[in-house]
């Protein structure tokens, strides 16, 4: 068995590794870059080593700096989790020539699934269902465009050597060909290295269903059933499910056997994931990671397995545990990525402190997270914070389980995406298997817009800026309104979504008996809501509104209140006439970036005549590009970064100015 094990990765997924390995007496060695020197998973190893600064390309892909911190530690073997270097032949051939046990499959098995166009080729050689597409070598933007207009559109384009939906591109009109092609190959070279691009047609709202399969150097191969993976934005996957929903009998069958069937073929050692699309009536081949999925939980938790244990036995050389005959799967099992990211915004990727973190607890439960309370979370990596996981006997019980789970997550500091994700695994598409991986590109006034605060739930906000004053100062500066000779009133003002919203509370013998809100639409005073009971405590507020019990959990930060009650999350800025919340000029203007990246393209030179709503420059943050477009027809005046600068939250980009003329 291995005896020191080095893990290649960072945040959750490394957090996850680390603990099977100490469970199995194996010592631990983390690897850090400058922008992870605090990390939870530095602190959770045994040992750690710093590989390099903050730029992924810097640290973790960097294939010489973790070989060299794995022979410096003494490390037998290297487990390279999910992302990063975990499908990069070089790096396993470069573990295999440095004399250290690559955790994965041979070079080769990642080479014949690595190019996809390769593989699309070999799968179809096999008789698996195959999409159609251009999967040719010769690679400039004409030749593309003219054979994914030979093909027919809509169409997706997506990178050869990619993963996890990075670079991707969905194509519905010739007009949108060229800057689609030219996007998804600047993010497939910064993100994998290789620029080489394949054409697929796009099926408008397939679900996406996977096999997990597992192999061993002794030639056994089994299956550890399937999941769906269909609940996606730009296609990174949120919520998985094992196994998947509303399957035929006979086609489940046809689906694991084809996994099975591909893993064999190229000789696949250890876990690997076969994913196909599936149309309500057949499944076609999609890819194959070569490597743990995020998504494995939801398999451990219907299996009762530990596939890292598997992964580490398989990679000292032992056969599989169990025999297909011996697997069983039992129950519903659905997982929820936690991210820091904003719903309401178009997910716009989050960076900062985790000033509060309470992750959920329950019986049937899991969470696999890889931040705590104040960690920073990088603008350098993915936004992946955590991962939830409920199981259960049946599919709707898991489901609800899971809701109320991300309903009891507080997460404070960087924008999370928990109770949004609450509501789909509430709503009825859901439920009812209506789902397909076009879900959240819907419109759907369920899942659109963030809840609006009540008379109630300012109430509550109140109640818990005036509890949460320290009871142990002074009478004098006790916030409870008493004031001789006049009403006992204290009046709290917020702002939220934009404007301000006043609240006024009334106290009767230094008790709070009354309050008189705002409503959200149109400022008018609403009619006063009767309070009584009110109680405070490790910061939950609960008191009778208007005759119905009311509780929130509540955190301050300075003038900044965080509130979660009834699903829902409301951030309120008590408003102080000398403080004023920064706005950043990105959401009228676009002007600055609204969090810290790299410039990716600059489209536009100083002079130069722009339309509304052009492209003038790209910021790549949390491995997402984000386009930076005109307000208005302008003149550029000057561009302040060029293309793989840097900025910081905020940063003004360039400058333009109003034309009167418009553009040229």
């Amino acid at each position: 068995m291995i005896q020191r094990l080095l893990v290649a990765n960072r945040g959750e997924i490394a957090c996850r590794i680390l603990r099977t390995a100490r469970r199995m007496g194996i010592h631990t060695i983390a690897v850090y870059s400058d922008a992870d020197a605090g990390a939870r998973h530095v602190r959770e190893a045994d040992e750690a080593v710093r590989i390099g600064p903050p730029a992924a390309a810097e640290s973790y892909l960097d294939i010489k700096a973790i070989v060299s911190a794995a022979r410096a530690a003494g490390a037998e073997a290297i487990h390279p989790g999910y992302g990063f270097l975990s499908e990069n032949a070089r790096f396993a051939r470069a573990c295999r020539d440095a004399g250290v046990n690559f955790v994965g499959p041979s070079a080769e098995a990642m080479e014949a699934m690595g190019v996809k166009s390769l593989a699309k080729a070999r799968v179809r050689a096999l008789g698996v269902p195959v999409l159609p597409g251009y999967e040719g070598e010769r690679q400039d933007i004409e030749h593309l465009r003219a054979q994914a207009l030979a093909a027919g559109l809509p169409l997706i384009v997506k990178p050869a050597a990619g993963g996890g939906g990075k670079g991707m591109r969905v194509v519905h009109s010739g007009e949108a060909l060229r800057e689609a092609l030219e996007s998804a190959r600047r993010q497939a070279e910064s993100s994998f290295g290789d620029g080489t691009l394949l054409l697929e047609r796009f099926l408008p709202e397939p679900r996406h269903v996977e096999v997990q399969v597992f192999a061993d150097r002794h030639g056994n191969c089994v299956h550890l059933g399937d999941r769906d993976c269909s609940v996606q934005r730009r296609h990174q996957k949120l919520i998985e499910e094992a196994p998947a929903p509303g399957l035929p009998p006979q086609l489940r069958e046809r689906l694991r056997e084809a996994a099975v069937q591909v893993a064999r073929d190229i000789r696949y050692t250890g876990a690997g994931t076969v994913e196909f699309l599936f149309d309500g009536r057949e499944f076609y081949f999609l890819e194959m990671n070569t490597r743990l999925q995020v998504e494995h939980t939801v398999t451990e938790a219907v299996t009762g397995l530990d596939l890292v244990e598997w992964q580490l036995r398989v990679a000292a050389g032992e056969a599989l545990p169990l025999a297909q005959s011996q697997i069983a799967i039992e129950g519903h099992a659905i997982e929820a990525r936690v991210c820091a990211e904003d719903p309401w915004r178009d997910f716009l990727p989050s960076a900062g402190d985790l000033q509060l973190a309470e992750w959920p607890r329950g019986e049937a439960l899991r969470v696999d997270a890889g931040f705590a309370e104040g960690d920073t979370v990088p603008a350098a990596y993915d936004s992946l914070l955590g991962k939830v996981i409920a199981w259960a006997p049946q599919r709707e019980r898991a489901a609800y389980m899971l809701a109320q789970a991300l309903e009891r997550t507080y997460l404070a500091g960087v924008r999370t995406n928990e109770r949004w994700l609450g509501r789909i695994l509430r709503s009825r598409v859901f439920l009812e298997v209506r789902h397909s991986v076009a879900l959240l590109g819907r419109p759907d006034e369920q899942l659109a817009a963030p809840v609006q605060a009540d008379a109630a739930v300012m109430a509550l906000a109140a109640l818990a800026v005036q509890r949460g004053q320290d009871r142990r100062s002074d009478p004098w500066r006790v916030h409870d309104g008493f004031w001789p000779n006049l009403p006992a009133e204290v009046a709290i003002t917020f702002s939220a979504g934009g404007r301000e919203r006043n609240v006024t509370l009334r106290f009767e013998r230094g008790a709070p008996r009354s309050v008189v809100a705002d409503a959200h639409e149109g400022g008018r005073p609403e009619q006063p809501l009767e309070l009584a009971d009110v109680r405070s405590e490790d910061g939950r507020i609960c008191a009778q509104v208007q005759g119905r019990w009311r509780q929130a959990r509540f955190f301050r930060d300075g003038s900044r209140l965080h509130l979660w009650t009834g699903g829902a999350h409301y951030e309120l800025l008590i408003e102080d006439p000398r403080i004023r919340e920064f706005a950043a000029s990105s959401a009228s203007g676009g002007l600055t970036t609204p969090l810290p990246g790299v410039v990716s393209a600059v489209a536009v030179e100083a002079g130069q005549r722009v339309s509304a709503g052009e492209v003038l420059m790209i910021v790549e943050a949390m491995k997402m590009e984000h386009s930076i477009t005109a307000p208005f027809d302008g003149v550029v005046e000057s561009v302040h970064f060029a293309q793989g600068d840097r900025v910081s939250e905020g940063s003004e980009l360039l400058s333009l100015s109003r034309s009167a003329d418009g553009p040229a």
